[in-house]
């Protein structure tokens, strides 16, 4: 026999026997082993802020019989009690009653019997915003130093609530920081998000809202033809203003002006004003042209007021050399950069003085290297100046040179791990007025906050740790705190049938000889996310290694395309424990899909766009809050590694699912499944 056709004969022979054992595997009957919690809703058992002083006694309040009462009449002890009720009926579906055998009481210091209780229980409830909270077998306390604080402290006792009762705790706790500030936006997208965002960041301890407001459709806009038609009414403004303040968060207005002026500009509009003539995409404006005020920026800055009503407006002032030239006139070149600066900053904030409004701007043009020992001496002292400064860690030395030249100074944030929490450290260091967590998600893209940019929201969760208790340290789960906080729901446990996927399996989970997970050897595995039946985030699924499928890597290549689970069985949901091997080229690219097949020959199509239901189980940033947070770990070398969850709601939860087929478009990035958990029984 020939060298070669004796090869192919050998080839032939091991391709028949991966096809066999293929046949094999895709007929073995899959186990199917029913439980009672497959998706299990709980509390996450982190306080969020966490509190200075606290320790947690074994033991729980029951809730039959539980009643609440409040001794005062301050706005704050109402909202505090409106907030708690809302816990219990979203949380556990029933009310919490006025009255009861063991009672909730929520008051302030300034009752002497309330004040007398906290000194006995030996806890303390002192500063702005402080407060006392102890849960023990006589009931719940929640006692602040003044009404704020008994806000915050409600706040806190929400997430001490259980199904079956309030867990016993000891709290002392006040803020290091006054002012805690968290950006949102207004646009047509408004109301859906900021009537989640608001209660949300109530719960964090925020007490301030830095609001953009840009593209408010102001009456000045609508007359001049250059109201963008995304952006919120006035009517919307106004009605946020009032739902920030009804959950203890002051609106400041942002309103950029001087530069990122793009707003005054829509339509072609107001391009007299600008401050280059040959800028065909302006950014700022003619500060020695009589018009930009008195048709444009007063005029709106007076509609502010009047809609919000702010103890502040945001001026922001930043970046304003970036794009456009600037001076670009000839008489503004005469002038020169500082004066022209330093005049539109001193005409605004005298004419929002004079409307008993205080002015705050971002720190970059004012205070940067090339003027700061000159142009900060001529701007008013009651300015107060928001240093951003988005790098983890901790140098952040100009805050307090700002706040040594005699401006009240808070620092701002951004997303990245880190950054808050070095930040605010710093910032209570120097005495800073407070923190902005910052958002920059893009004007008219409020959604993206949920989907898009939801590490955005997740860093509100990790700022608000660090600006009440800067040596809180880190969140653990700060995903799932963000995603049961934006969007609570009942706790309950749901019954369901995980699915035994061992006949399936394409890959192992370990790698010792570089024939598993994605060939890498054992340094680059998910050797610790655990086999077997385990609880993964608020679901169960029964691992047994991974159903990986072809992509484009050499590692990949020889896997199926395709592969077909059969469930014969109706479910609600379907929890799909899945990520894939390698990131793909371009965020939302359609990496596969899953084909649900149903008994009457129907077929529904869910595909998969990386970061948006699927991502690579290297790639921790959680851009979407569409799957939801499930193991998180390391790698044997200590590479931070996680691996979602996306629950699928069946549309036909009165059929039976005969199957459900993995299909891979076979690129960079490709569909793994390691679990697969049917949730409910349909209908």
């Amino acid at each position: 026999m020939q060298p070669r056709i004796k090869w192919a004969t050998q080839l032939g022979a091991a391709l028949l026997m991966i096809s066999l054992l293929q046949g094999a595997a895709q007929s073995t009957p899959l186990q199917f082993s029913p439980v009672p919690d497959a998706r299990s809703l709980a509390p996450l058992g982190t306080l969020v802020p966490a509190p200075k002083q606290a320790s947690f006694p074994a033991g729980m309040l029951p809730l039959a019989g539980l009643g609440v009462r409040v001794v005062g009449n301050a706005p704050e002890l109402g909202w505090a009690v409106r907030d708690l009720r809302a816990e219990w009926k979203t949380r556990l579906g029933t009310e919490l009653p006025d009255t009861g055998k063991v009672l909730i009481t929520v008051g302030t210091v300034a009752d002497a019997g309330l004040a007398a209780k906290v000194k006995a229980a030996g806890l303390t409830a002192t500063g702005a915003e402080g407060y006392a909270l102890w849960v023990d077998t006589s009931g719940a306390y929640v006692v602040g130093a003044d009404a704020r604080g008994a806000y915050s402290g409600a706040q806190t006792l929400r997430q001490l609530l259980t199904t079956t009762g309030l867990k016993f705790a000891r709290i002392s706790d006040s803020p290091a920081l006054s002012q805690r500030i968290a950006m949102i936006y207004l646009d047509q997208y408004s109301a859906a998000v900021n009537d989640k965002l608001i209660p949300m960041l109530a719960a964090l301890k925020y007490n301030n809202l830095l609001i953009m407001s840009n593209y408010v459709q102001w009456d000045t806009a609508k007359a001049g033809g250059w109201a963008h038609p995304g952006g919120a009414s006035k009517a919307e403004a106004a009605r946020v203003a009032a739902l920030a303040r009804s959950y203890g968060l002051e609106p400041i207005p942002l309103i950029e002006t001087l530069g990122h002026v793009e707003w005054m500009y829509y339509g072609g509009k107001n391009l007299d004003l600008r401050q280059d003539p040959d800028s065909q995409n302006p950014f700022s404006y003619d500060t020695l042209n009589p018009d930009t005020y008195s048709r444009v920026v007063l005029p709106i800055l007076k509609e502010a007021v009047d809609v919000f009503k702010p103890k502040v407006i945001h001026l922001g002032h930043d970046e304003i050399r970036n794009r456009d030239r600037f001076p670009a006139r000839e008489n503004g070149k005469a002038l020169g950069f500082e004066k022209l600066f330093v005049d539109d900053v001193v005409k605004l904030h005298d004419y929002l003085k004079a409307l008993g409004v205080g002015t705050m701007i971002w720190h970059d043009t004012a205070f940067a290297d090339a003027v700061i020992s000159t142009l900060p001496a001529q701007l008013p002292k009651d300015l107060q100046v928001a240093y951003w400064n988005y790098a983890p860690g901790n140098s952040f030395g100009l805050l307090g040179r700002i706040k040594a030249l005699g401006f009240p100074v808070l620092g701002a944030s951004w997303d990245e791990v880190g950054n808050a929490e070095g930040y605010a450290k710093v910032a209570a260091q120097v005495g800073a007025s407070g923190m902005i967590q910052t958002r920059w998600t893009g004007y008219f893209g409020n959604p993206s906050i949920w989907d898009g940019a939801a590490e955005q929201g997740v860093a509100f969760v990790r700022a608000a740790n660090s600006f009440w208790n800067p040596a809180a340290g880190s969140v653990p789960n700060a995903e799932g705190i963000y995603r049961t906080t934006y969007q609570p729901d009942a706790y309950r446990a749901t019954a369901g049938t995980l699915v035994n996927l061992a006949p399936l399996v394409t890959r192992s989970l370990t790698d010792n000889d570089e024939k598993g997970w994605i060939l890498k050897g054992a340094d680059i595995d998910l050797r610790n996310l655990k086999t077997g039946i385990n609880r993964f985030g608020a679901y169960k699924f029964n691992v047994t290694g991974a159903v990986m499928l072809k992509g484009s890597r050499p590692a990949a290549k020889d896997l199926p395309e395709r592969i077909t689970v059969e469930l014969g069985r109706k479910a609600t949901s379907i929890a799909f424990l899945h990520t894939t091997g390698w990131p793909a080229a371009t965020a939302r690219e359609v990496i596969g899909r899953y084909e649900v097949r149903y008994a009457d020959g129907s077929m529904v199509s869910q595909p998969l766009e990386y970061g948006r239901h699927i991502r690579a189980w290297t790639d921790t940033l959680t851009t979407s809050m569409i799957p939801a947070p499930a193991w998180a770990g390391k790698t044997k070398d200590g590479l931070d590694v996680a691996v979602p969850v996306l629950d699928w709601l069946n549309p036909k939860p009165d059929k039976v699912i005969s199957s459900v087929t993995l299909v891979s478009e076979g690129k960079n990035a490709n569909l793994t499944l390691i679990g697969l958990t049917l949730i409910g029984e349909g209908k």
